[in-house]
């Protein structure tokens, strides 16, 4: 994918998205603004958002929170969401050496945890959740 993309020779990432902030006109992600130009077919962004979205599902759900949150903005990409795939795919450059690991004989004990945060999409003043849970030590959903 990172070929797909000309992305085989990025510069690495240690994060797959940088902080939001609760302050709506400070959010890099939030929705395109008003005067703020909508990305031409010249920019493969539903083509990226599909191909990261495969990625986020199967294989790599460390990137599942960012590809799920600018895949809201695939009716009007602008250059600010565009520069967010690309420190996706930057991400994935730094971490194409990581993976799940599992240990022949290891304890397979299921381990869950739950988080919450009120209000912390400030363009839709909506709350969310998250959950990760673990089999032996490695992430399974």
């Amino acid at each position: 994918m990172l070929e797909r993309f000309s992305f085989e020779k990025a510069y690495p990432s240690k994060v797959p998205m940088i902080g939001r902030s609760l302050q709506q006109e400070k959010d890099p992600f939030r929705p395109k603004e008003e005067g703020e130009e909508v990305l031409g077919p010249e920019f493969p962004y539903l083509s990226a958002i599909g191909a990261l979205m495969y990625l986020a599902n199967c294989t790599r759900l460390d990137i599942a929170f960012a590809v799920n949150l600018l895949a809201r903005y695939s009716s009007e990409p602008t250059k600010r969401h565009w520069k967010d795939i690309k420190d996706i795919l930057r991400y994935l450059q730094g971490t194409k050496d990581l993976g799940l690991f599992y240990r022949k004989n290891q304890d397979l004990s299921m381990v869950g945890y739950a988080d919450a945060v009120y209000l912390s999409d400030p363009h839709t003043a909506k709350s969310q959740t998250g959950y990760v849970f673990l089999c032996g030590g490695t992430t399974v959903s």
